[in-house]
């Protein structure tokens, strides 16, 4: 689906905030309300648009501490990337994992309230998980970005 100028304001519109009403979002486009529904479904039926969420402050519930975990495997067998796979998505300190090229296997994008927490969440979680070989893990001093917003 090719997107015009309007497709990519009003995706960027419902990026800053997607609670707006289609009413709102007709002002800003200088469209009818019927207009910016009929967008925002077709925008939804070619999954461009994936989902709504809520975004949470991590701070205010406990989950402070970001740590960016380097993972490297024994082997790069196939049985052992998904065993991987399937037991990190069951992580719930994991945000975001990512199979990357390079060192390590991949990374992990974690959140937990503390240094404690993460010790904890390497010893019992992580490090159980066969095949790993190897971590290096990567503490955020202070976050200069962070959005979840995608140009477009």
């Amino acid at each position: 689906m090719e997107l015009d100028i309007t497709d990519r304001k009003l995706l960027a519109l419902l990026q800053a905030n997607s609670k707006q009403t289609t009413k709102q979002l007709s002002l800003h486009l200088d469209l009818s309300v019927t207009a910016v529904y009929e967008r925002i479904r077709k925008l939804e039926r070619a999954q461009i648009i994936t989902d709504y969420v809520a975004l949470v402050d991590k701070e205010k519930v406990n989950k402070g501490f970001t740590v960016f975990c380097h993972v490297g495997l024994v082997r790069h067998s196939k049985t052992f990337l998904t065993a991987f796979e399937k037991k990190v998505q069951e992580l719930d300190e994991v945000k975001s994992c990512f199979h990357v090229s390079g060192d390590y296997d991949y990374i992990l994008h974690v959140l937990v309230k503390d240094m404690d927490a993460y010790r904890d969440f390497m010893v019992t979680k992580l490090t159980s998980i066969e095949h790993i070989g190897n971590t290096h893990s990567s503490f955020i001093m202070s976050e200069v970005k962070n959005s979840s917003a995608i140009a477009v």
